[in-house]
């Protein structure tokens, strides 16, 4: 028998010395000049290539081992079977289900070997623990934890999930011969944008059996620890532990006349065989390509495992916090209880506040404040240093220029002739509503639209203002009527003959006609 190993990184290299210790070894595939030189002097006995193509054309090889990184395992795994070879391909067989059913059909239809790199499954340990689980020395199964805890092996092409956890969906469902019925992640980026540097899968299976899967690259110490529960005994495997690694502790909880009482007990070591894992793995396929016999891990169990995997990953997406959906820039605040949908531009230092909600295609300037249950519409454009008190609508084709105020609860509209059994929807229904630099909007008051409110105008609390609004005036009642002009600071406005200052900021004004006045 003649197997190729088509690449020769820190993995690689040992599915190499395994292979060539079991004398099967006969090329290897490796792109990278340097590593070639090496191979070559290491192993003077075997074929050292660059390209695929060569060893997918000789009739000599039976199989080939893919343990190039994970994202070239689909394309290398389907050449490989196209060209009626066996393949082994390390974890992940792909990154998408999909294409690992795709490969799995793929190998059924060729009739060809398809084993996947879960080598966990090959442990002995794991093995002894699958055998008192079916032995009933455990009991009941109620729970599996499993910690994969290292500081380092940082990838940047993956996250920790994706680079860790596998190991460990594998050998759950394995354990417990079922899918989860329910799966759930969360993680922390802390070293890179969008790569998890840590998360926490949670699993649920069948007849209440929970699992939770805990993977970092960021821990203090190497800890590579299983934890099986059942209702007679519990069992731990702990790998990075040079001696104990498997231990069963036959304790529990009790239920005595209706009470939890702790049953407590002795542990007991358990031996089991110390041979290498990947050893073991090699071994399983080379026994299957001889008996051509369906190996464990295969490619369906590959396709379980990525299809986990997917969930826990749309679980980890769906928890990113809200501001990470945001536009890039984040020098504005906005609180955890508003929400701010997609395509939305907001300027620097503006504040959005509890509860409050900014729809899609809204622009708002800079050092603006919005309280508590403001809602501002889809594509409302609000300038810079906007003041919007609490309980505030700003609804579609309303504009607020630079410096307006927005009482508490005061109220904009944007159809005239509203009907719920003929409802006017989109921005060519709305009749539109300006409201100038600087304006004050009392609170209570109401904007009916279609008008124009002036810049520096001001709107008296609960007032009705049903026509425009001249610059400078102040208007009070319902319906709102003009009753004196006003200063741009707010302070009233008393004109001798056509010219005035303000008596409180010193800024002069000059009268044109009674309806309107300038500033100087």
């Amino acid at each position: 028998m003649k197997i190729c190993v088509v690449g020769a990184g820190n993995w690689g290299i040992n599915h190499i010395r395994i292979y060539n210790s079991l004398q099967v070894l006969a090329s290897i595939v490796e792109i990278n000049p340097e590593k070639r030189k090496t191979l070559v002097s290491n192993f003077p006995n075997v074929k050292i290539l660059e390209n695929l193509e060569d060893v997918l054309q000789d009739p000599e090889i039976d199989a080939i081992a893919i343990t190039t990184p994970a994202k070239t395992h689909y394309e290398i795994a389907k050449q490989v079977l196209l060209s009626k070879k066996d393949c082994f391909v390390e974890k992940p067989v792909s990154l998408f289900s999909v294409q690992a059913k795709e490969l799995t059909q793929l190998a059924k239809d060729q009739n060809k070997i398809l084993m996947v790199g879960h080598i966990l499954l090959y442990h002995p340990a794991i093995l002894k623990i699958k055998e008192l689980i079916k032995n009933g020395k455990l009991g009941k199964i109620q729970y599996i934890y499993s910690n994969r805890l290292h500081l380092g092996t940082v990838r940047k092409e993956e996250n920790s999930l994706w680079s860790f956890a596998p190991h460990d969906v594998s050998v759950i469902q394995f354990l417990l011969e079922s899918l989860p019925t329910s799966v759930s992640a969360f993680g922390g980026c802390f070293l890179q944008p969008k790569i998890d540097d840590v998360t926490l899968t949670t699993m649920e299976f069948p007849e209440n059996v929970k699992a939770h899967i805990h993977v970092s690259w960021l821990h203090p110490f190497k800890e590579h620890r299983l934890v099986v529960i059942g209702d007679k005994s519990m069992v731990v495997f702990e790998d990075s532990n040079e001696k104990d690694k498997l231990i069963l502790y036959q304790k529990g909880i009790d239920w005595v006349k209706g009470e939890p009482i702790k049953r407590e007990a002795d542990f007991v070591r358990i031996d089991f065989e110390k041979d290498e894992p990947l050893l073991l793995e090699i071994k399983e396929f080379l026994h299957c390509l001889r008996t051509r016999k369906n190996p464990l891990a295969d490619g369906k169990n590959g396709v379980e495992v990525l299809t986990t995997l997917e969930q826990a990953q749309k679980s980890l997406d769906f928890r990113k916090p809200e501001t990470e959906l945001l536009p890039p820039a984040k020098n504005y605040f906005v609180h955890e209880t508003a929400c701010v949908d997609e395509n939305v531009k907001i300027g620097e230092g503006t504040k959005i506040w509890h509860f409050s909600h900014v729809q899609s295609g809204a622009v708002i300037g800079k050092n603006c404040s919005f309280g508590q249950n403001v809602n501002i519409g889809n594509n409302v454009k609000i300038g810079n240093s906007v003041k919007i008190q609490n309980n505030v609508s700003v609804y579609e084709g309303v504009t607020l220029e630079d410096f307006v105020f927005c009482g508490p609860s005061m109220v904009f509209t944007n159809v005239l002739n509203p009907r719920c059994k003929f409802p006017q929807k989109g921005g060519e229904f709305y009749t539109k509503t300006l409201v100038k630099e600087g304006a004050s909007l009392g609170a209570n008051c109401t904007i009916v639209c279609g008008v124009t409110v002036g810049k520096g105008a001001f709107v008296g609390a609960g007032a009705v203002v049903s026509k425009d609004v001249p610059d400078f005036a102040l208007v009070l009642g319902v319906p709102a009527k003009f009753v004196s002009w006003v200063c741009e600071c707010g302070a009233k406005l008393k004109f001798q003959n056509s010219k005035t200052s303000c008596q409180k900021c010193q800024k002069s004004y000059e009268k044109l006609n009674e309806q309107k006045i300038i500033q100087n």
